[in-house]
Order: C-alpha cells, then structure tokens, then sequence
C-alpha cells in the first residue's frame, strides 16, 4: 500500500467517498500533522440550525484517520479507528471550520492523534477530539 504523500494524494483518497461527498478538503500534511478545512452548508447543520455534532466528528475523524494512514508502520496495509472521543465547547452557522490533527502515539499496533476543530474565521475552538487508531497488517 502506497502511503499519501502530499495533500493532493489525500484530496484524491476522497474523491467519491463519504469526506469528499460533504467537502472535506486537506490544506497540510506535515509529518505528522494534518490539517483539513470544510465550508459549511445547510446539509452539514442539524435542525435547530447549528453545527452537526457528526459534521465535525468527520471531520476530525478523517483528519485524524489520513494522518495514521500517511504514518502506517512498514508492513501495515491499512488501519480501523477503534476509538474516538470528543468534547464540543462551541458550534458556527456558517463560514469554515478546520481541523488540525497531530500524532501523540505512532505505534506498531495502535496510533492515537488528537485534533483541534476551529473556525477557521474566528479562531474559536468548536471541539477537541482524541481517536485510537488499530494498525492493521495482512493475514
């Protein structure tokens, strides 16, 4: 399996695929940091008009989940999320949100990446995130 390299190889991972279908964008991949923004529209906000918490959990997950992916140990082909958490502390109506995910644990059978959901506007934190990540191998 060929890691991604660049933030185009992670923008092409997504073409027809759930993070590409809502507008996740990657802007960075630095080693082990990445950094992924989304516009939001009408489709990514719940009923009572705010910010949907999943909108921002996928957002964060997928940060998160490409940034284990570009850091796969040698001989892993792949990799399952197996946990996650998140504490949302603010939400938006509009304007773009941004994910920044950094590497805390790059194991050979688990990683976990934290991740700092922002708007990108404002700069005000929406959500900080945590997920472990099970590194998978061929049988």
């Amino acid at each position: 399996m060929r890691r991604p390299t660049t933030v185009a190889a992670l923008n092409e991972r997504s073409v027809g695929k759930f993070p590409g279908y809502i507008g996740i964008r990657f802007t960075q991949l630095t080693g082990t940091e990445v950094c992924a923004d989304l516009d939001l529209k009408d489709i990514h906000l719940a009923p009572n008009g705010y910010l949907h918490a999943g909108s921002i959990v996928t957002l964060a997950d997928t940060t998160c989940g490409y940034g284990c992916l570009a850091n796969l140990p040698d001989g892993a082909n792949g990799f399952t999320t197996i946990e996650l958490k998140s504490n949302h502390v603010g939400t938006a109506r509009e304007g773009t949100i941004e994910s920044r995910a950094n590497a805390v644990h790059l194991g050979k059978t688990t990683q976990v990446w934290d991740a700092v959901v922002t708007h990108k506007d404002t700069g005000r934190t929406i959500a900080l995130f945590r997920c472990t990540q099970l590194v998978l191998y061929p049988k």
